[in-house]
This record gives structure tokens, sequence and C-alpha cells, in this order.
């Protein structure tokens, strides 16, 4: 007689990636969990972005660690956008927000956001990341070069030397590379902004319970816009001003770069890749022969 198929065995899911399990938390113990760990990945954006600035004469390197830094300092924007989150709508968003954790091209969208968006409303922000999340585009005067995802591609070329192609040319190598900024000396927004919660005393489960309860009055997801956000991020610093919250060398600059630069929640985008087929590109470069000729 034939055994049954015996099923492969299940391992432990133990080690690391298990941001997961904040969905199953209480609301109380999940804040105290990220109060815990705020600090942590801080932390690690620190060490990082401090590391970057003894590169200096090994621009590609610096490059490299700067954007662990910055990916970092998205970690602490996604799960302040899970503490902003209202309480009814976070169990249907905090699995896809888990998710962002862990993502590249989350992360990458966050500190893209925080540091370049200047958005009106929710619906303005969700339109302005959404070329972030297509998988392929256009370059060229009719676009006559099909690219890979712009964000995960200038990542990929820092960290790798590969084989790559474009559209129907043939492969090549690509050696690792960078795109100098101008300013060498430049901070991010992001990093600045982390740094600015930090130093308002944010990272503390009251401040967190604070954050939550004042945020909880207004679902950010779709005409909601930043003037709204103004008012809930002064409410929430009184507040904790008054629970006496806020550490004494705490600056005025901070909470105005609070109040000018937090980004609107983003808890009810969709960071995802957009997939683009090859059928699509082809209609676009049509589009644009078409325009570029002189017909409608």
């Amino acid at each position: 007689m034939t055994k049954p198929f015996a099923s492969k065995p299940k391992s432990p899911d133990i080690g690391l990636r298990q941001a997961k399990r904040l969905c199953q938390m209480p609301h109380e113990k999940r804040l105290d969990f990220i109060a815990e760990g705020l600090p942590i990945i801080l932390q690690s954006a620190r060490g990082f972005w401090s590391a970057a600035k003894t590169l200096k004469d090994h621009p590609r390197e610096a490059a490299v660690v700067e954007g662990f830094a910055l990916e970092e300092a998205a970690k602490i924007l996604i799960l302040m956008d899970m503490v902003r989150c209202p309480r009814k709508q976070l169990p249907a968003r905090i699995g896809a927000m888990v998710g962002w954790f862990y993502d590249h091209l989350a992360r990458i969208i966050y500190a893209e956001a925080t540091d370049r968006i200047r958005a009106t409303d929710v619906d303005y922000l969700r339109g302005a990341i959404e070329h972030m999340r297509k998988t392929c585009y256009l370059e060229g005067n009719m676009g006559e070069y099909i690219l890979p995802n712009w964000e995960l591609y200038i990542r990929e070329s820092r960290l790798y030397a590969d084989i790559e192609a474009y559209g129907d040319g043939d492969p090549g190598w690509s050696a690792p590379h960078v795109h100098e900024r101008m300013f060498k000396d430049f901070e991010p927004t992001t990093i600045k902004l982390i740094e600015a919660m930090a130093s308002l005393g944010l990272f503390t489960l009251d401040a967190l319970t604070i954050l939550s309860e004042v945020w909880d009055q207004l679902d950010f997801e779709g005409k909601q816009d930043h003037q709204e956000a103004t008012r809930l991020v002064w409410e929430t610093l009184e507040r904790a001003q008054a629970a006496k919250l806020i550490p004494e060398n705490a600056a005025q600059d901070d909470a105005n770069l609070l109040a000018r630069h937090w980004q609107l929640p983003m808890y009810a985008l969709d960071l995802s890749r957009i997939t683009v087929s090859l059928e699509e590109l082809e209609a676009e470069q049509e589009q644009l022969l078409w325009a570029e000729i002189g017909y409608p």
C-alpha cells in the first residue's frame, strides 16, 4: 500500500522580518512596541548618515550609505503613519504598511515624497508618486528609449556591477556609478525630520498615544490637505507640551520643521509597483510619434 504523501515540515516563524506581528497586536501594545523601536531605527539611520560623511572621497560608496540612511529614516515615517492612521481604518491598511516597511521602492517613495513633493492634498500626492511606481517608462524626445523604474535602477546601479539592457538593445556591462549632488553637504529633509521628531520627544509611548488620539480625528484619504495636517501637528505638540513630554532643549525650529515638512499621511495610498507592459509602452511611443509629426 502506498504511503500518503508527507507534507513538508513547516519551519519555525522566527528570525528577522517579523514586522507582520504588529498586525496582531492590540493598539496600546503596538504603540508601546513602536515606541521601543523608533530610537533603534533612529540610531541606525544616524549611523549610516554619519558614516557617509566620512566617505567624501568615495562618492559612490557615500551615496550607497546615504541611501541606507534614508531608507531607515523612511521606516520611521511608515511607523509614524501607522500611529497617525485612524484606528477604525488601521486594520484594513496595516498589512500593506508592514509590506512597505521591507520594500525598497516604498521606502524610497516615502523619502522622495518628503524631500521633493509639496502636496496640496492627498489626491495630489497620490498622483505625484504614480510615476515612481511604474516598472518601466519612456525616455527621449519621442519616447524612443524604454527604461526601468528609475528609483530602483539608481539604487541598484550604485550597489552592484551588473549586466543591463534597455528596450531592444544588446546587453552590456554596468559598472557601479553615482550621480553626484551639486551640493555635497546637503542634508535631506527626511533626515532632518526624524531628528526633529526625536528632539521633540515624539518617540515615547505617551507622545505616540497623544499622536494617535489627535490624528484619529481625520482620515487623510482624498481632499484632506496640508493645512489640516499642520493643524494636527500643532495640536499634537501643544498636548505633548502640556503633558511635559517635550524636552527643554527642543528648539522652535524643530516644531516649525515638523509643521512645514511632515508629509501628509500616506497610509491610504497604494505604493505597490505598477506593471507596464511592452504593448502599453509601444502604444505610447506611437502616440508620441504621431504628436511629433502633427497628427492629433
